[in-house]
């Protein structure tokens, strides 16, 4: 199976669904609430409000957003018979109308007034007034005050979310991102996972924490080079890249000593990697007959190490020359647009894409390839469209109709189309009547039969795969994870997942899987330690951020879960 076609998240739970256990996805556009509406707020100071000397301020009624000066606003409507709270009341409600009106140190002064007057033991009416006194103080930009008006409140109202979250944005204007985070982790928790705002606030912390964590942490890396069944996998999603097919060896007479190029495609059939480089860089030193092959190797095994940096001059150079067979220039740009997807840069992605068309139009790896980046950008019908022309040019590439299959049942999913829906699913059942060697092909069936909630049938069918594919662990990690959404058997699921690093220690995909259970599990220590095993094995900063962005969020929710006194809520439980 290739791996790269299920991507790293082996599912489709988001990082908060995953990392947060939430049940309800992340809008995307939220739309804007009025940001203020008070009809309880508050705040603190040992100032006095008076409306006479506002009126004096404003410049009386004729001033735009004055405030009137009968009713709750006028101080004379106080009756001598009021208890603290009812005069607290009025000042915060007088306070109330400078906010709107805009006078923003008049209703603090007015806040302020209510919190020394209110009664120590009315801590529900305290938190409001602190905390609208924390929103005045947000519209002058004084984000110390808001950090210690809205303290005060939570200290006062532990469950208080409209306090945690202007706290949160407070703590994100000055830059402490894990506060933010925490509080806004909070407010989500609080909330069943229905803030919206604070959702997308937490999201967008998850990224920019993960992203400076990995950053560091990636330029300091110790480059390697992934199992030898991901270097299988991942050139076996080439139907021909003109140096990974036996059929491309040049004969080589008995007792031919192989140097360069040729030694090291004879290592590469071999199984062994280590040495592939060094060869590669020997045949380009010399300038010998297999250059152009050399480059693409060389710069292959960079990719595969997560060396993006030292692969690029030698793809780029491979470009450019037109003295090096179509096919391998083509190859260097699949290469360079999947590079360019992994960095994030989708646009410098289907570029490459285009130029390779350009070069080599009937190449059908540049439209298998291109097919899987259009299903990860979600262009589900641009994807069946790539998929169909690799076909068109190659009908033996079994792979590759698989993966044609399930872009037509993700398309008829996204169109709710019964008929379409049927079609898809026969397409995929005959893709493995077609190709019963093609272990994705009874993957990619199990995987849509799952969803459809045909669980035995799905079970079935990755056991074929596992059996096609006795060395590959990704087919172990997705029955693990069918089971635990039929059977909820968590135990079970584990120990399959832990199958698969028993065949590839080197398995990210079951680390990142194992430690995303053990959150929901509320094991954090053994999803922390499964977070770093994966980070390890990281071939990109992008895959790095997205697990640290995992690892942190279990840690806050952790964190949060305790300080609230709640225990994690398993989806599967």
């Amino acid at each position: 199976m290739a791996e790269n076609v299920q991507g790293s998240g082996g599912g489709s739970w988001s990082k908060w669904q995953i990392a947060l256990v939430i049940g309800a996805p992340l809008a995307i556009g939220a739309t804007a609430a009025a940001v203020y509406c008070y009809s309880k707020s508050g705040g603190d100071s040992a100032n006095k409000c008076k409306d006479g000397d506002e009126k004096k301020k404003s410049g009386g009624s004729g001033e735009k957003a004055s405030v009137s000066a009968s009713g709750d606003g006028d101080p004379s409507s106080l009756q001598p018979d009021q208890t603290p709270l009812e005069k607290a009341q009025a000042s915060k409600n007088r306070g109330n109308k400078y906010f709107k009106a805009a006078h923003y140190d008049q209703a603090i002064r007015c806040y302020s007034e209510a919190i020394e007057i209110c009664p120590a033991d009315k801590k529900q009416d305290l938190a409001t007034f602190y905390q609208n006194r924390a929103a005045a103080h947000e519209q002058q930009g004084k984000y110390a005050e808001v950090i210690a008006d809205c303290s005060k409140a939570i200290e006062l109202n532990p469950t208080y979310t409209k306090a945690m979250f202007r706290r949160a944005k407070a703590h994100d204007h000055n830059g402490d991102k894990l506060l933010c985070l925490e509080d806004t982790t909070a407010v989500c928790i609080l909330e069943g996972f229905n803030h919206q705002q604070g959702m997308m606030l937490a999201d967008r912390m998850l990224k920019e924490i993960g992203k400076e964590k990995a950053k560091e942490r990636y330029k300091n890396r110790v480059p390697q080079l992934p199992s030898g069944q991901f270097i299988q996998s991942y050139f076996s999603s080439f139907s021909n890249d003109g140096i990974s097919q036996k059929a491309d060896m040049p004969p080589v007479e008995d007792g031919q000593e192989l140097r360069g190029y040729l030694k090291a495609k004879q290592l590469f059939h071999d199984g062994s990697y280590d040495e592939i480089v060094q060869n590669c860089i020997e045949e380009i030193e010399y300038r010998g007959k297999y250059q152009y092959e050399a480059l693409l190797m060389k710069a292959t095994f960079f990719l595969l190490m997560g060396q993006a940096e030292w692969a690029v001059p030698d793809l780029d150079e491979l470009i450019k020359n037109e003295d090096a067979a179509k096919k391998l220039r083509a190859n260097a740009l699949i290469k360079r647009g999947s590079m360019h997807m992994q960095e994030g840069n989708s646009a410098a992605a289907m570029a490459d894409f285009a130029a390779a068309v350009e070069i080599d139009p009937e190449n059908p790896d540049i439209y298998h390839h291109r097919g899987q980046l259009n299903l990860l950008l979600e262009k589900v019908d641009e994807a069946v469209k790539d998929f169909e022309k690799c076909n068109e040019l190659n009908n033996d590439f079994g792979l590759a109709y698989a993966q044609h299959s399930y872009a037509k049942y993700r398309l008829a999913m996204l169109q709710q189309s019964p008929l379409q829906m049927q079609n898809a699913m026969q397409m995929l059942e005959k893709c493995t009547t077609r190709f019963p060697k093609c272990a994705e092909g009874f993957a990619l069936l199990a995987q849509a039969q799952n969803e459809q909630g045909l669980y035995v049938q799905a079970d079935d069918n990755f056991k074929k795969a596992v059996m096609l594919e006795p060395d590959n662990p990704t087919a172990h990690v997705h029955r693990g994870l069918l089971h635990l959404n039929w059977k909820k058997d968590v135990a079970g699921a584990i120990d399959m997942i832990k199958e698969a690093l028993k065949i590839d220690e080197k398995c990210d995909f079951a680390y990142e899987t194992l430690g995303t259970i053990e959150v929901q599990r509320g094991n954090m220590d053994a999803a922390k330690e499964y977070f770093e095993n994966a980070i390890q094995l990281a071939r990109t900063e992008m895959e790095m951020t997205h697990l640290y962005s995992l690892s942190v969020a279990a840690e806050i929710q952790s964190k949060i879960a305790k300080k609230l006194n709640i225990k994690p809520q398993m989806p599967f439980t």
